[in-house]
């Protein structure tokens, strides 16, 4: 069974095969953010400090950080971004990056495994990013494009994972320290992007055995009520072997289809979590006393 095990000083979360499905906070990226991006530009973090603690309140077990904000000092901005978030919650990160030097800013003052994101089949992208896993122990999100783009072809972007998983191997990191993400597509556009990426995924799992991740929200891009449709594809991408994704833990529906399919697929022994999360505390004893007082009435 792979298992890819990241940390934070702390705390250590293992993303599996076997192991409830995790959940990586999005919400630390001033991407399509500009109120966050300003801010974070001006040296301002409250919103950063707000996202982290509540996204881990509601029940996120990592946090992904990004720092991407055009014409800023990306790198010193990542560093400190990391370096707060690590100082106010305890789960392990994502450090999240185009920018090589920025990725390089982050890992050098995180304390623990992170997760490195991202690197992708790109020549140039491969010999920059993973001598930096590498170098850092960190594991490593792998992007399944390379310099011909995204194909729609399920299969093509599987040997682009393989071959990412491999040139890992080379440079010393472990099959199971890389995690690939399959690049789902927005389904409006391609409405065989829901089918490819869950043909991808059992791919991923059954032959590859590498661990998988996405950006769970590019599913509904561009259409109404997408919590539902997030909700439900989690459900289904879960069913064929993903492991964590990329998303919002603010949003109830997503986080209820992410604790039902933990259920099903019988990583929540005993349903323990799932009680814990929605079973009323007070309902017995209220419920217990209403009965007894129907039952008496109808005894009357």
């Amino acid at each position: 069974m792979t298992e890819t095990v990241v940390s934070s000083a702390t705390r250590e979360v293992v993303i599996g095969f076997d192991r409830p499905f995790v959940v990586i906070g999005e919400r630390i990226n001033p991407t399509g953010r500009r109120k966050l991006a300003a801010e974070m530009a001006a040296g301002d973090f409250s919103t950063v400090e707000r996202d982290a603690v509540a996204q881990v309140a509601a029940g996120a077990h990592m946090l992904d950080v990004n720092a991407g904000i055009p014409l800023a000092d990306e790198p010193a901005i990542l560093a400190k971004t990391v370096e707060l978030v690590q100082s106010l919650v305890d789960v392990p990160l994502s450090i999240d990056s185009s920018v090589v030097a920025a990725l390089e800013a982050g890992l050098a003052v995180y304390r623990g495994k992170a997760l490195v994101n991202s690197v992708t089949g790109e020549e140039e992208r491969l010999e920059a990013v993973l001598p930096l896993v590498r170098k850092y122990g960190a594991a490593v999100v792998a992007i399944s494009n390379d310099e011909t783009g995204i194909s729609e072809d399920p299969d093509v972007r599987f040997e682009v994972a393989k071959k990412i998983v491999e040139r890992a191997e080379d440079h010393g990191i472990p099959r199971a320290d890389v995690v690939v993400d399959p690049l789902v597509m927005p389904i409006g556009a391609l409405g065989a992007a829901g089918r490819a990426a869950f043909r991808l995924l059992r791919r991923l799992r059954e032959e590859l055995r590498v661990n998988t991740t996405c950006g769970a929200s590019n599913i509904s891009f561009g259409l109404p009520n997408r919590h539902v449709l997030n909700a439900h594809f989690l459900s289904m991408a879960i069913a064929s072997g993903m492991t964590s994704a990329i998303m919002n833990p603010l949003h109830e529906e997503e986080m209820g289809a992410v604790m039902a399919a933990d259920v099903l697929m019988g990583t929540d022994p005993s349903c323990r979590r799932w009680l814990g999360r929605f079973r009323d505390p007070a309902a017995a004893p209220a419920t217990g006393a209403r009965g007894s007082r129907e039952r008496r009435r109808r005894r009357g």
